[in-house]
């Protein structure tokens, strides 16, 4: 990949799909402009990347934790890694590594490849030819999307006190709660509500 042909991309966020269950996708955005690229990912790779972005310490490192906490023992540094988008229009993503002396690249998933990065503090990049193909503009995203949120927990259970109603005990309680039992996507949800009420004291 060129480098006048890459562009930067910025972790949007993750919505999920109401049609179809169990299906979440990834938003990235160029950073020197505004496409944005949806890419598919399942419920465990959401999570891990929805636990990263809400800041949420699991009792035990995940398995993208543990391969970072792996790399820096060995003294091996996430350079960069490049969204590219295979001819059946599967993303996937190569991973530059580096050990000060050498470089490798590694092919990977591209939604392992951003639970990486974001661990790691490496930039993510692509090419011009998959913004022009598979890049949208807000005004064209799709409309059948939502933020995401567990598929597993019973409706009748979320009507009893939704997250807005609990006090910060009860959150902060609730949140150690879900992380010990490894529900990530739920404890991201309740320190995002904490975030949000201590931001706006």
């Amino acid at each position: 990949m060129e480098d006048n042909q890459r562009h930067r991309l910025e972790l949007v966020g993750i919505t999920y799909n109401q049609i179809e269950s169990g299906v979440y996708a990834v938003v990235l955005r160029e950073a020197d402009g505004d496409r944005r690229i949806p890419i598919i990912v399942g419920f465990p790779e959401a999570q891990a990347i929805e636990c990263k972005l809400q800041d949420v310490t699991p009792p035990r490192p995940l398995t993208h934790d543990l391969m970072v906490s792996f790399l820096q023992a060995f003294g091996i540094t996430l350079r960069e890694i490049e969204i590219r988008k295979l001819n059946t229009g599967v993303f996937t993503a190569n991973l530059i590594f580096s050990d000060g002396e050498h470089t490798r690249v590694i092919d990977s998933r591209s939604s392992d490849g951003i639970a990486l990065a974001i661990r790691a503090g490496a930039p993510i990049y692509t090419s011009e030819e998959v913004l022009r193909e598979a890049g949208f503009r807000p005004e064209e995203a799709p409309k059948k999307t939502r933020p995401a949120r567990s598929s597993s927990r019973p409706v009748q259970q979320q009507k009893e006190k939704t997250i807005e109603q609990k006090t910060r005990k009860e959150l902060e309680a609730e949140m150690q709660k879900a992380a010990e039992s490894e529900d990530y996507e739920l404890a991201a949800r309740l320190k995002a509500e904490l975030d949000r009420r201590s931001e706006a004291e």
